[in-house]
């Protein structure tokens, strides 16, 4: 199953500072990374049969959002409005259409790291940890549903997910924005790991990433 870097969604709208502008097309930067995703998944060519895949796929998130991986496949089929036969022909395992979502979440953090570009090094960090944050929710919720566990599809987004962060890092601490002995690595663990805890209500969650935030700043 391939999805082609043309039809990769773009990045969140333009909204207040700190948040990602919107991107419409890869730049020089994003085609690369883009270019490794293209051959993990296989999206249709033909006009009619690439719409109903992408239907199928934002469907399948937006269930799979709600109502975890496990969801009715026939649900996410009339959301898509689609006959379940066409759901089988794109997805014909569940894990298909699970890693098809998950790739274009990895496509999104990919376009929001180049939609940075135009913000101030901090924020530009802040922006792109905000939609990684959406992305570690989504492939929780995925890998509840995923019966190959084996998939190298997840093995092979990280390199990808990594490389468009790590320039976003790289501007912060060239900066003196962000401590410059830390990884794209480190930074991932540590939002992936604050994002994980059980907290009491959303308040208390955007305290703990602030938190993260704030041991990512350089030690005065």
């Amino acid at each position: 199953m391939s999805t082609s870097a043309s039809a990769a969604p773009a990045a969140a709208a333009t909204a207040a500072p700190g948040t990602v502008p919107a991107v419409h097309a890869p730049g020089t930067a994003a085609a690369p990374l883009l270019d490794q995703l293209a051959g993990v998944v296989q999206r249709p060519k033909r006009a009619d049969a690439a719409r109903n895949y992408d239907a199928l796929v934002a469907a399948a998130r937006e269930i799979f959002a709600r109502d975890g991986s496990g969801a009715s496949l026939e649900e996410i089929a009339r959301s898509a409005g689609v006959g379940i036969g066409t759901l089988y022909r794109n997805f014909p395992t569940r894990d298909d259409l699970i890693e098809a979502v998950y790739v274009e979440e990895v496509q999104s953090l990919v376009l929001a790291a180049q939609a940075t570009e135009s913000l101030p090094s901090e924020k530009a960090l802040g922006a792109w940890l905000e939609r990684f944050l959406e992305y570690v929710g989504t492939k929780r919720a995925l890998l509840e549903g995923l019966n190959n566990r084996e998939s190298t599809v997840f093995a092979q987004c990280r390199s990808v997910m990594y490389g468009s962060g790590e320039p976003v890092l790289q501007r912060a601490q060239a900066a003196g924005a962000v401590r410059g002995d830390v990884s794209i690595s480190d930074v991932v663990r540590l939002i992936s790991g604050v994002a994980g805890v059980v907290v009491d209500d959303d308040a208390q969650r955007d305290r703990l990433i602030q938190l993260a935030m704030d041991g990512l700043r350089p030690v005065a």
